[in-house]
Formats: structure tokens, C-alpha cells, sequence
């Protein structure tokens, strides 16, 4: 029993931490940047640095003016990246303007 129960563990906890580089949607990020630019004339426009206990990754948006597509990338450490999503009717949402005058 504790064999089966020992054995369980280690598989499930193997899938569950196994790197996402085997799922679909994964490659090289030097082999996604290149579609991305080549195919959907997407541009990165913004990103960020997120940190939680299996370490660092570079999460990234990139968009396209052109094309009105976006991607959301997620870059890890060995350099393989991951579109986590993808869309088109991409806007950007300006700042309001303050009147002239205006106490701020």
C-alpha cells in the first residue's frame, strides 16, 4: 500500500511541476517573438517580472496597431515561452485629461 501510495505521489507531483515546454503552445522565445513580428506585426508594448516559489518568469504583452491582435506571453528562465492568451480588437485605454487649471 505504501509503495502504491508512494509511487502515486511521485508521478502527480512529476506532472505538476513539469515545465509547460511540452505543452502546444510553447516554443523557443526567439522562435515566438519571430511569428509574432512576422506573422501579426505584434510589437511588445509591456511586461513584467513575477516571482512566486518555483522562481522568476517575464510575463509579456505583445500587440499589434496594425492588426489589432495582442498576444500575452510568459517567458521562463531556460528561454522557452508560452502564449497564455491570444485575441484580436486590441484598444488601449488612455488617461483622462485633467481641465487646464484644474487643482490636481
Amino acid at each position: 500500500m505504501f509503495k502504491r501510495l508512494l509511487s502515486l505521489c511521485m508521478v502527480f507531483g512529476m506532472a505538476a511541476t513539469a515545465p509547460p515546454a511540452f505543452a502546444a503552445n510553447c516554443a523557443d522565445r526567439s522562435t515566438v517573438v519571430e511569428r509574432l513580428s512576422d506573422k501579426y506585426q505584434e510589437n511588445l508594448t509591456a511586461g513584467g517580472l513575477r516571482s512566486d516559489q518555483q522562481g522568476s518568469t517575464l510575463l509579456e504583452v505583445w500587440t499589434s496597431k496594425a492588426t489589432g491582435t495582442f498576444t500575452l506571453l510568459v517567458t521562463y528562465p531556460n528561454g522557452v515561452s508560452c502564449v497564455l492568451a491570444a485575441g484580436t480588437d486590441y484598444f488601449e485605454e488612455l488617461p483622462a485629461k485633467m481641465p487646464l487649471g484644474a487643482p490636481s
